[in-house]
């Protein structure tokens, strides 16, 4: 990098990239949160696209950053504002795919042990203890991870 314009233009750059992904992620974030998950899938490849965008700019930004800080340091300042607001925005939609995990892992857990309970006979032992079920009677549970 030897030119201002050449910082200014890899700075924006960068502000774009943060912008546009925020924006799929606000977005994912509100359909996950009202249960759209199907719809929210269908910007994984936006998302990921994006993705890969921010990490050749900030790559980019990490070479240049001592030029930027020597010829432009309040622009080096706003790109930091602004990454940490990214952060905050990224780490809220991470709590919430996260929880919405833990939701479907638990409903799956509570299917599955529905299931093994109406499958599993009831049986005693000739002392008058619940037996406990043999392995032929657990019945798998297979779960399409398809939507």
């Amino acid at each position: 990098m030897s030119t201002p314009a050449e910082a200014r233009k890899l700075a924006e750059e960068l502000m774009e990239v943060m912008s546009a992904l925020l924006g799929i992620i606000e977005r994912e974030t509100e359909l996950v949160r009202a249960g759209n998950v199907r719809e929210a899938m269908r910007l994984e490849e936006k998302k990921g696209e994006l993705s890969r965008r921010y990490m050749v700019a900030v790559e980019n930004l990490k070479n240049a950053q001592k030029y930027l800080a020597q010829v432009s340091p309040e622009l080096l300042a706003t790109l930091r504002r602004h990454h940490d607001t990214f952060r905050a925005m990224l780490q809220i939609n991470l709590t919430v795919l996260a929880t919405a995990h833990a939701v479907s892992e638990g409903i799956v857990r509570g299917v599955n042990t529905e299931i093994q309970r109406k499958n599993i006979p009831s049986t005693y032992t000739a002392a008058g203890q619940r037996a406990a079920p043999g392995p032929r009677n657990i019945t798998p549970l297979s779960v399409s991870r398809s939507l």
